[in-house]
């Protein structure tokens, strides 16, 4: 008789703490990619961010993305001392975002509510108990118990007390926060089977940061000791050294049999194939190179080099591989089949509503274009629908919509009527539509990319109206091979919307407005083919 599996919940904050990160500075459009992303994956909570903590956290929550999946948490802190819950601005924010579930930080280290809040042990309880029985009244409401493996070495029974007031107030989740990322594995595996014992592991969580290296396995011993809610982020992102990475641990929890065979995730097997996707997704999303060496989704994850182990390989795959790439979404990297990669491609065709047959005569071609593709710079995980349109390309037709014959783009610092020194660019474009010939010109003060946009626009709004509606919404270039100075390729991220959707295209020159150009066309083309026009 198989036991039924017990339920493991999965929570992204990535929004949140992820964007404390140094360096890391996500746009409203960021979030909700991101955020878009995720709920595909079938995770059960992203936390978005804190409301009114930041003006793109208060512009998220005032229009979130609609989620098939998750619930949206919103972040905040237990209310202010010597203040009623009902009259707290910073409380009184997080609630007024009215998303499904509040995740609210209190204090559970003596020395803390000590130092940092200057306030007795039992006015902490007091916060905690009063400003969770608020959210309650919102929606679901959880507690991380800032600090809390440091508090209950310290002193265990009040770091319980603060557990204890949350769920008198009615919390639904006390998530156990390894706050300074200091605790090692044994200790949070031994406190947390001692907590389990006096409040349901079904109660608790798990919030661990990186700070000796140790978040994932911390994570790991905690579910092993009872708790049933995971905390973390994509990549690892987090303050100082990180958070557990979610997409670490995720695969793990799926195909390791000791997990499988216990837990069940709520993410379906056919969805962790995009893993990898998502996590260089939010690489691009930073202009930053993905991590070649990450666990289960980088590069050289399943790259194997020469003599023995190819040979292995050959023969079975699992002499060299803890578990196959393809479950993940990566692919091997050896001359030997190209499966796992055809795979991967059949996967991403399938997501654009795109159905070929896995025995398709041009896959293989499209795959060595790709990779070939990838090699000289391009990034389609962050460019869907420059894959897309590659794809069918190749494989079908995409008819050309328009033709430039050629374009100019030029850059005039000028004083104004104000006398103010600005820079003004100009574009020309020439070439053809609908076998008509055009000749545009455009001005911006936005930059030359704008202005070459600007320009294409005009030309082609006459013959293709349903252009009038997009704009772009995100662009991002990163210089990849700096070392080759003023010669260097560069690649350009555009993100392009309309009034139902949004869509990433790609180009690469060593020249960055012809690298935009290529961006640009793609997206042109991406949302004339969208609009059902075949010709």
């Amino acid at each position: 008789m198989t036991m039924a599996r017990e339920r493991l919940y999965l929570f992204d904050t990535t929004l949140r703490d992820g964007a404390q990160t140094q360096g890391v500075d996500f746009s409203v459009h960021d979030k909700r990619q991101i955020a878009t992303a995720l709920d595909g994956i079938g995770l059960d909570y992203i936390e978005g961010g804190w409301p009114s903590a930041n003006p793109t956290d208060t512009a998220f929550f005032a229009e979130p993305p609609a989620l098939k999946h998750a619930k949206l948490v919103a972040f905040g802190m237990t209310k202010r001392p010597g203040r009623s819950s009902s009259n707290d601005p910073g409380l009184a924010a997080v609630l007024g975002a009215k998303a499904p579930a509040t995740c609210l930080v209190g204090k559970s280290w003596d020395f803390h509510v000590d130092v940092a809040l200057g306030i007795s042990l039992d006015e902490n309880l007091a916060l905690i108990k009063e400003s969770v029985a608020a959210a309650v009244k919102q929606g679901e409401a959880m507690l991380d118990a800032e600090h809390f493996f440091d508090g209950y070495k310290a002193k265990s029974d009040y770091a319980l007390a603060c557990l204890k007031a949350a769920l008198d107030a009615g919390a639904r989740w006390m998530v156990l926060c390894d706050t300074n990322g200091g605790t090692l594995p044994h200790e949070v595996e031994r406190i947390v089977g001692e907590v389990a014992k006096q409040i349901p592991g079904d109660r608790l969580g798990i919030h661990a940061h990186n700070d000796t290296e140790n978040a994932v396995a911390n994570t790991l011993a905690a579910i092993r000791a009872g708790v049933r809610q995971i905390q973390g982020t994509l990549n690892g992102l987090g303050e100082r050294c990180g958070n557990a990475n979610l997409v670490s641990l995720i695969p793990t929890l799926m195909l390791k049999e000791d997990y499988a065979s216990r837990f069940e995730t709520g993410i379906a097997p056919d969805a962790l194939h995009k893993i990898t996707h998502v996590s260089r997704l939010l690489d691009e999303l930073l202009n930053r190179a993905p991590n070649r060496h990450a666990a289960y989704v980088g590069d050289a994850a399943f790259a194997h080099k020469g003599g023995l182990h190819v040979s292995a390989v050959e023969k079975d795959p699992r002499t060299y591989e803890h578990v196959p790439p393809e479950k993940v979404g990566n692919q091997r990297h050896i001359l030997v089949s190209d499966q796992a990669g055809r795979s991967n491609i059949l996967s991403r065709l399938r997501d654009a509503g795109f159905d070929i047959d896995a025995k398709h005569p041009k896959l293989g071609a499209l795959l060595d274009e790709v990779k070939e593709r990838e090699f000289n710079g391009y990034a389609y995980d962050g460019a869907e629908a420059s894959f897309e349109l590659l794809a069918r390309r190749m494989i079908e037709s995409v008819p050309e919509y328009f033709r430039v014959q050629r374009y100019r783009v030029m850059d005039e610092r000028r004083w104004n009527a104000k006398g103010d020194l600005v820079t003004v660019s100009e574009a020309t474009v020439n070439g053809t539509v609908n076998n008509q010939t055009f000749l545009e010109v455009a001005e911006s003060h936005d930059g030359p990319v704008d202005a070459l946009n600007t320009a294409l626009r005009k030309a082609l709004t006459a013959t293709y109206p349903e252009l009038e509606e997009i704009k772009l919404t995100d662009y991002k270039v990163r210089i990849l091979s700096p070392q080759a100075g003023t010669k260097a390729v560069t690649r350009v991220m555009i993100e392009t919307s309309d009034k139902r959707e949004s869509w990433s295209t790609v180009g690469v020159s060593p020249d960055i407005i012809n690298a935009s150009y290529n961006a640009l066309h793609d997206s042109i083309t991406y949302k004339l083919w969208r609009s059902g026009r075949r010709g």
